[in-house]
């Protein structure tokens, strides 16, 4: 039987006072491709937000890659971060460091000691995007494409549970963003669970999978022709 690796029940979502997402009743199982969709402003990234405890659930229940939610305290977050892979618009790249160096930071950070097993996995990661040859570059020397295959295998360095891609190719022309799709599908064929959230219409089109939409405070799986 699958294991729902994200479930959120009569789940609200508030950004300071305002409430964003009510009563959200969802779950995303092992393995799924999972797309949220929405208008900007919709609660999009408010509700990738309270995924990875940026935004805490007040309302409701909430678990994820094993972890009570609403349970959660401050000093737990690197712990419940530690097991997904999380995927920024804007790549979050430290541009005073090469690529190695980005990706040597947030092993270290992670509680990762031995210098050859670090090397090992930067080399393996980087490999799964096809990056292997651009480690020694710096992030202001790669396009955009690359400088979002190099977030990728950031996400993937601890083995996460769940990936949480928040707009991955909203920077990115069509041609590129394609490219970054099939770097995630192959990543989701792998096993992985991926919920990815974007407005790129084209997308959806051209890799259909399970979708959710934000819409009028509530979320709801929506069937692809409706889209």
């Amino acid at each position: 039987m699958t294991q729902a690796i994200l479930e959120l029940k009569n789940a609200s979502i508030f950004q300071r006072e305002n409430l964003v997402l009510s009563d959200i009743n969802l779950s995303v199982n092992e393995g799924e491709f999972v797309y949220l969709i929405g208008k900007t402003g919709s609660g999009k990234s408010s509700f990738m937000k309270t995924l990875y405890a940026d935004l805490p659930l007040r309302q409701g229940e909430g678990h994820i890659v094993g972890i009570d939610l609403k349970e959660l305290k401050e000093k737990e977050i690197p712990f419940l971060r530690r097991k997904l892979g999380i995927v920024f618009q804007d790549f979050k790249l430290l541009p005073d460091r090469t690529i190695n160096d980005n990706l040597l930071f947030v092993l270290k950070a992670t509680g990762w000691q031995e210098k050859e097993e670090m090397m090992t996995k930067i080399e393996e990661v980087l490999e799964k995007v096809d990056m292997k040859t651009k480690g020694f570059k710096y992030p202001h020397q790669l396009s955009g494409g690359e400088q979002q295959r190099v977030a990728i295998a950031r996400a993937l360095l601890n083995d996460p549970e769940l990936i949480l891609a928040d707009e991955p190719t909203g920077n990115l022309d069509p041609q590129t963003s394609v490219e970054v799709m099939k770097v995630l599908q192959e990543i989701n064929k792998s096993g992985r669970t991926i919920l990815m959230a974007t407005h790129d219409y084209a997308l959806l089109l051209k890799y259909p999978s399970k979708t959710l939409k934000c819409d009028g405070s509530k979320v709801f799986e929506v069937v692809q022709k409706s889209v």
